[in-house]
This record gives C-alpha cells, structure tokens and sequence, in this order.
C-alpha cells in the first residue's frame, strides 16, 4: 500500500502559522491533522465548522442523523465511525443506527431521503424542501444542505488521504464492529 502523501501532521510538524488551532478543536483529529497541511484552509475552515458543526439549526441529534447518513453516502469509514461514537454519546440506540443505514421513520427518515437527494440529484424537490421545512424548519434546512456539502469536502480529504480513524475511535468500534463498519 503506498503511503499517504498527506497523513495526519504529528505535533512536532504542526505548521506555526496555525498553532493555535491545535490547542483547540484541530489538534484533536485526524480529519484536521490531515487538513493542517494546507493551513490557509484550516484557518478559514474553523469558522464555518463552528456553525456548521455546533451552532446550526438542526440541534445535536438531528445533525449527527444528517451526518451518518452522508458519511454513508460517501463511504467514509472515517466520519460512519467517529459520528457512531458521537450518536452514541447522545444516547442514540444502536437500532437508530442501523436504521439510518436504510430509511428510518418520523424526521429521521424525511432527514435520510433529503442527504440521500443532495447526493443523488443534486437538490431537493420543491416538494421535499417543504416538508422538511415544516418538519425541522427552513433554517435547519438550509444548514443541513450546507452540512451535506461541508461533509462530503471532508469525505472527499479522508478518503483521498486515506486518513486514518483516531485511536480512541478504533477502539470503541473494535468493541461493536458491525455497528461501526460502513457495511451492515
């Protein structure tokens, strides 16, 4: 296997223009360890991953539903595994998981079907947008079709990179594989 010309920058290479972004949230993953050795875009990254991330509409569940199911769509290993671990976290159930895989019911199956039409045909229906606003809102709509964007740019890096999951990551998921792994 050929070596990732882009690995995750160890603490020692971390670039000095960005140094503060390691003490903060970059410094904690892969994803942004890969991402710093282009630190112009890290930089300008931060913001957005603020709102996008911890800020938007959507609230804590419902973005990691968004998430997973772009994780999926992508065939991220990466964020499919390190997402588990955040819906977890949240006190999401593993059937709630799993369900995300194929098309759940209520909010988390219109959520699926609208990641799954950004993938898929590039929008969403005039139909869809409305259903989805009077499910979750227009804000929360808006934000989970920039969410969809801003994940798959970062699937795009993770796979092209081959980056690798974080340790403590690896480790949880080696407790419950089949709910970890992109495959069912």
């Amino acid at each position: 296997m050929t070596p990732s010309p882009c690995p995750p920058i160890a603490d020692a290479d971390w670039p000095n223009e960005i140094a503060e972004l390691r003490e903060d949230f970059a410094g904690a993953l892969n994803v942004y360890r890969t991402m710093a050795h282009h630190p112009d875009l890290l930089k300008a990254w931060a913001p957005l991953r603020q709102h996008v991330v911890k800020e938007n509409a959507l609230g804590p569940e419902l973005t990691e539903v968004v998430i997973l199911r772009a994780g999926l769509r992508m065939g991220s290993r990466y964020e499919w595994a390190h997402h588990v671990s955040r819906a977890l976290a949240l006190g999401f159930s593993t059937t709630r998981i799993d369900a995300i895989r194929t098309r759940p019911e209520g909010v988390d199956g219109l959520i699926v079907d609208a990641v799954d039409a950004l993938f898929d045909q590039r929008m969403l229906s005039t139909e869809q947008e409305a259903e989805l606003a009077d499910a979750i809102g227009r804000k929360a709509v808006i934000d989970l079709i920039a969410m969809v964007g801003f994940y798959s740019v970062l699937g795009y890096l993770l796979k092209t990179y081959d980056t690798p999951v974080d340790d403590n990551i690896q480790k949880e998921a080696e407790k419950m594989p089949a709910l970890f792994s992109l495959t069912s």
